[in-house]
């Protein structure tokens, strides 16, 4: 992040301790060209506070899972054996768990950048320490055939790879290309020297790139890829855009606003963007501080032991509960709307020839002062172009609407009665028909019923009852008729001889 010769002096005390460390460990006797350690027993002021904090998270080995309990000094028992790392106490010391690492390089290196953090915090300036040197790192550029300079960049301090440099940004006028290709792309010959790297803090030389959308962050730890010394290295890319579809289908997000997580980068939304603000925010509710490498929130400073004694205790434990989302960061931080991605593959080739090399360096050294004894590893040519002269967009659609419904619903008739128009309206009729005529036969059955039902008795009728009831089990006709039949009487005459009865009384049979 920073040229060693600048904050060396803030770092020979922790390279000392580093050195005595790897020296008690493993019996490295680490180099000391860069510095006299005998004038450190001078620094009696920040040697004691560093010191202190040191002994406080010691570097030191511990017995694996499947060994038994050996003294660390027995001679059967190989250092390939033991787990390395450091120890992390509350601030009471009362909880302390042991940050183990199966590499002792990963070890050491993550222990030398836990001290590089606090002694970065101490600094009031360091962030604002401007090393930018624009000349001294891209030695040549060109875009589609055209050459661009400092003014076409943006610089930016990455807290990992220090400076950084944006071409093509929002802040700048807008660079396009015509054509796809390797010479209608950005072609870049970069310096790469290491010579001023801090050696204990990176273990890797070349310089490091990454295509990203504009107005969007540069995450190079996250997305971006190293570009090797003494090669040429070919980028080509294609973009791919998402397009979702938010509301009822899907939890997306269109800008963030709806996203109950702050942004503290000055940035649009993303989803990294999301996921590092929320675990910024947890780190300074949790800890009472702010990680370094993460944007400072309002009212907030970065963490440093000498301020913050556990907060590397209080860290390492909020980061196990962030990866296994405890925190609910993965969960709050949905994934945005509309995003643009880039799809790229590199190759690789030898630059420059062995037999162009003396000239190419010769021209760099005349134009740019390139003086450096290692002339391969110094330098690397990278291209950036387009493979094709098109993007995709992946775009996502309702499965059913009304539309598509009644499309569907058609499809499926056809399939299953194989009808066409005229045997869809003649169903039609059909069915018409069959309401209609069950309409008039109800409608007819209805009346019926009516004529037929008898009248009720009219009004100073005798009752009828004891006739009916003579016979109940015959049930009355429905229709029957009444003849009259008229005798004619037998006449006065016809009476005479029957004569009058014993009693006086005129009798007939």
């Amino acid at each position: 992040p920073y040229r060693y010769s600048a904050i060396r002096k803030k770092l020979d005390e922790l390279d000392q301790i580093t050195h005595q460390t790897l020296l008690d460990l493993y019996d490295y006797n680490m180099s000391l060209a860069r510095s006299d350690w005998s004038t450190l027993s001078v620094q009696k002021r920040s040697s004691r506070s560093l010191l202190h904090h040191v002994q406080r998270h010691p570097l030191r080995r511990q017995k694996r899972d499947n060994l038994v309990n050996l003294p660390e000094n027995s001679p059967s028992v190989d250092k390939n054996d033991w787990k390395i790392g450091f120890v992390l106490c509350s601030e009471n010391n009362k909880d302390c768990f042991h940050q183990a690492y199966s590499s002792g390089v990963d070890a050491v290196r993550e222990w030398y950048s836990f001290h590089y953090i606090n002694i970065l915090a101490q600094m009031p300036d360091a962030k604002a320490l401007d090393e930018s040197d624009f000349e001294n790192f891209i030695y040549a550029c060109r875009f589609n055939e055209a050459t661009c300079d400092k003014a076409n960049y943006t610089h930016f301090h990455h807290p990992l790879y220090g400076n950084c440099y944006t071409f093509n940004d929002n802040s700048s006028s807008l660079w396009t290309s015509s054509l796809p290709g390797i010479n209608n792309g950005l072609s870049l010959v970069v310096r790469t020297e290491q010579n001023d790297f801090i050696p204990l803090l990176s273990t890797v030389t070349g310089a490091r790139v990454m295509v990203h959308d504009q107005n969007e962050p540069a995450f190079m730890d996250d997305g971006g890829f190293n570009v090797r010394p003494g090669i040429e290295t070919s980028i080509s890319m294609r973009k791919e855009m998402t397009v979702r579809l938010g509301g009822s289908y899907s939890d997306c997000t269109e800008d963030g606003s709806d996203v109950p997580v702050q942004n503290l980068y000055s940035s649009r939304y993303t989803e990294q963007v999301c996921i590092r603000s929320c675990f910024q925010l947890n780190m300074v509710d949790r800890c009472g501080c702010a990680y370094y490498f993460y944007p400072l929130p309002t009212r907030a400073e970065y963490c440093d032991y000498t301020k913050h004694v556990a907060w590397g205790y209080c860290y390492y434990k909020l980061l196990a509960e962030f990866k296994a989302d405890v925190l609910g960061c993965f969960h709050k931080c949905r994934k945005p709307c509309k995003m643009t991605e880039y799809q790229l593959s590199a190759g690789y080739s030898r630059w420059p020839s062995a037999v162009s090399e003396d000239w190419v360096f010769y021209m760099l050294s005349q134009q740019n002062k390139y003086n450096i004894t290692s002339k391969r590893n110094g330098v690397a040519k990278v291209n950036i172009f387009f493979e094709e002269w098109n993007y995709k967009t992946n775009g996502e659609s309702p499965a059913f609407t009304v539309v598509t419904l009644l499309s569907q619903l058609g499809n499926q008739w056809s399939l299953w009665f194989g009808s066409s128009v005229l045997s869809v309206m003649e169903l039609a009729e059909l069915i018409l028909d069959f309401i209609a005529i069950t309409f008039i036969l109800a409608l007819r059955w209805f009346r019926s019923r009516q004529q037929l039902s008898p009248p009720g008795p009219p009004p100073n009728s005798h009752d009828n009852s004891a006739f009916q009831d003579e016979a109940p089990g015959l049930s009355p006709p429905h229709r029957f008729t009444v003849e009259a039949v008229v005798t004619m009487l037998p006449s006065y005459n016809s009476l005479e001889p029957r004569g009058l009865s014993r009693d006086g009384e005129v009798g007939h049979e």
